[in-house]
């Protein structure tokens, strides 16, 4: 079995090091975050690190990496304060995974690849089209990890959209039936399997 202790991971190469620390926690979520300037153009950007915060109220965080370069998502959803979350489907990962590419704010992603934008509701940022959940997100507040200097941002779930056939009858959101990726370290996807569910454990 491979060792690395800090000492090790701190002298790594920095390409072998940062796609070893962002794969060695195990699969995350993949979603393209949607949001709009107030000057009106329109970002979209692929983020793994969307967490659960909370379901009464219903909250979402996820983690920004420092703000020492322009970051086109964080400048714009503290601008406006609204943003989407979209999880994505198989058949939209070449295009989404474009999306990491830095782009300057001049310049939509939505310009550059298949993907396109869509509203609903009179919401301010924008969804992206044909995916099958969709989370309409206000943010919330912010805290500073001092450690590393990144950003946790919170927000509150405004409108959730998801279709039919993936919702079962307990509320459970079935991604398997919607082929929704997943992200192993930086740039690796799988669609992950529901093989079965436990229910909640009580003690015996």
């Amino acid at each position: 079995m491979a060792y690395f202790n800090e000492n090790d991971i701190q002298n790594l190469h920095h390409i072998y090091k940062i796609n070893l620390i962002n794969s060695c926690s195990g699969y995350k979520s993949a979603n393209l975050i949607g949001t709009k300037s107030e000057n009106g153009i329109e970002n979209v950007a692929v983020f793994s690190s969307i967490t659960h915060i909370g379901s009464s109220p219903a909250m979402l965080g996820f983690f920004l990496r420092p703000t020492t370069v322009i970051r086109n998502t964080y400048e714009n959803l503290k601008e406006t304060g609204f943003y989407t979350i979209n999880p994505i489907p198989e058949s939209f990962l070449k295009d989404a995974h474009h999306t990491s590419a830095k782009y300057d704010s001049s310049i939509s992603e939505f310009d550059v690849t298949d993907l396109e934008s869509e509203y609903k509701n009179d919401f301010k940022a924008p969804f992206v089209k044909g995916f099958p959940i969709q989370l309409a997100m206000e943010y919330v507040e912010e805290y500073n990890i001092k450690a590393n200097n990144t950003i946790l941002v919170i927000g509150k779930i405004k409108e959730l959209y998801a279709d039919d056939i993936l919702i079962e009858k307990d509320g459970f959101i079935n991604l398997s039936k919607g082929k929704i990726a997943a992200i192993n370290g930086l740039d690796g996807y799988a669609v992950p399997e529901l093989k079965t569910r436990f229910g909640y454990q009580r003690p015996k």
